[in-house]
């Protein structure tokens, strides 16, 4: 069924899609809860907890740092992918080197609006490509999409991506998420097909 649903792509593209997967030229949107809207007067974004550093932005100063720009591919657990996505924002390596992490943290939970939250080792956020995403494809990330900000982290299922993000706390041991809670995979990595705990 998969190959059946890639058809079209070049052998490259079809590389690049992991298994169980199906390339879409949309952005499906799918969420948990309803779309935050929050103002940007009320919005803030803090990096706390077993950190030296403790972060705190309102929203023009977010907006005002350094960016990157990537183009990575993303993989949702429901079996789409998307190639060449580009995106825009702060590189989480730079915010790590701002907080300064405490030796004993060993995992981040993000928290996003809501109450929704993910959770992710600290090595995984260490990565290169994971960033604090506030442009998507040239423009503003869609609140559908995760705007004003949305964590990003392209190597796993984009459920560990959250949207809405307001807050990245440190902790010192593994706290599962909203969808691990209820059953997904705590690793989540695509090209494993981790997508359920079971």
């Amino acid at each position: 069924m998969g190959l059946f649903r890639n058809r079209g792509l070049t052998d490259d593209e079809i590389a690049r899609v992991p298994p169980g997967q199906h390339v879409v030229r949309d952005f499906p949107v799918l969420h948990a809860g309803s779309v935050a809207r929050t103002p940007a007067t009320e919005w803030d974004m803090r990096v706390f907890g077993l950190v030296e550093n403790p972060l705190r932005w309102d929203y023009g100063e977010f907006r005002a740092l350094a960016t990157v720009t990537q183009v990575c591919d993303i993989h949702c657990v429901t079996t789409w992918s998307k190639l060449d996505t580009t995106w825009e924002g702060v590189p989480m390596s730079w915010v790590l080197d701002q907080a300064r992490p405490l030796a004993n943290a060993t995992h981040v939970v993000a928290h996003a609006e809501e109450g929704y939250t993910a959770n992710l080792p600290v090595d995984e956020i260490r990565r290169d490509d994971v960033m604090l995403a506030y442009r998507f494809d040239g423009a503003e990330l869609e609140p559908v999409h995760g705007g004003p900000l949305r964590l990003l982290v392209p190597r796993l299922y984009f459920w560990k991506s959250a949207k809405w993000l307001r807050g990245v706390e440190f902790v010192d041991g593994d706290r599962p998420g909203y969808w691990e809670r209820l059953g997904y995979s705590n690793t989540a990595d695509p090209w494993k097909e981790e997508r359920y705990a079971f």
